[in-house]
């Protein structure tokens, strides 16, 4: 009796470790391997040279200065997970006009001098704030404005919205050419404020990576 009592028991102990193994076992969520969760959080946005443009002005002691440049190409990829950010904006500063033929052709050939700088490029690092998708989000772009052959460190806000497979954004910022070693356009006439206001149109498709 006594033997085929512990019998009993162990026969029920090994019953009960099974049922847990089991149970926990069926409880467990599937693993996803880490390559597979790192690559659906990170987000590519194409721009769409054709659907974007460049808007800027500049005040003087005469009047507002108005202009326009165009976008030569575009890609910024983030991750959702930690902000980290890479890609590029390249802006085509050729395509700088502002309505008058010879203040352009000054702006080109003394003051920007596209025939040897030709792109103005900014160069995303990090995103902060949340990017919803989809969704409206309002975010900071951080990263490097080159311009004029020379690096500068840009905090650019972003209002996006992302739709389906297409986003569309814009961004206000200012950009301090004088200080940062741009011609003075001034002359005894005519005083230029140092500083350009910009207003920056995109419009592209939205990328999960792979």
């Amino acid at each position: 009796m006594r033997l085929s009592g512990m019998k009993s028991l162990r026969l029920a102990g090994l019953s009960v470790v099974g049922i847990a193994v089991f149970l926990s076992a069926a409880a467990a969520p599937p693993r996803i391997p880490q390559a597979a969760a790192t690559a659906t959080s990170e987000v590519v946005l194409t721009v769409d040279p054709a659907q974007s443009k460049v808007h800027w002005n500049v005040d003087s002691t005469l009047h507002m200065v108005h202009g326009t440049f165009n976008l030569k190409s575009g890609m910024v990829h983030f991750s959702l997970e930690t902000g980290k950010a890479g890609g590029e904006i390249v802006v085509l500063a050729t395509s700088g006009e502002s309505g008058n033929g010879s203040r352009d052709a000054r702006m080109h050939k003394e003051i920007l001098e596209t025939a040897k700088y030709p792109d103005a490029v900014f160069r995303p690092t990090s995103v902060e704030g949340k990017v919803q998708q989809p969704g409206v989000s309002d975010v900071k772009l951080h990263g490097t404005f080159t311009l004029h052959g020379a690096d500068h460190d840009m905090d650019a806000p972003v209002h996006a919205e992302i739709t389906g497979e297409h986003w569309k954004g814009t961004s206000k910022f200012e950009v301090p050419y004088i200080k940062w070693g741009i011609k003075d356009p001034s002359n005894f006439m005519l005083k230029v404020k140092p500083v350009v206001y910009v207003e920056l149109e995109m419009s592209g498709d939205v990328k999960n990576a792979k």
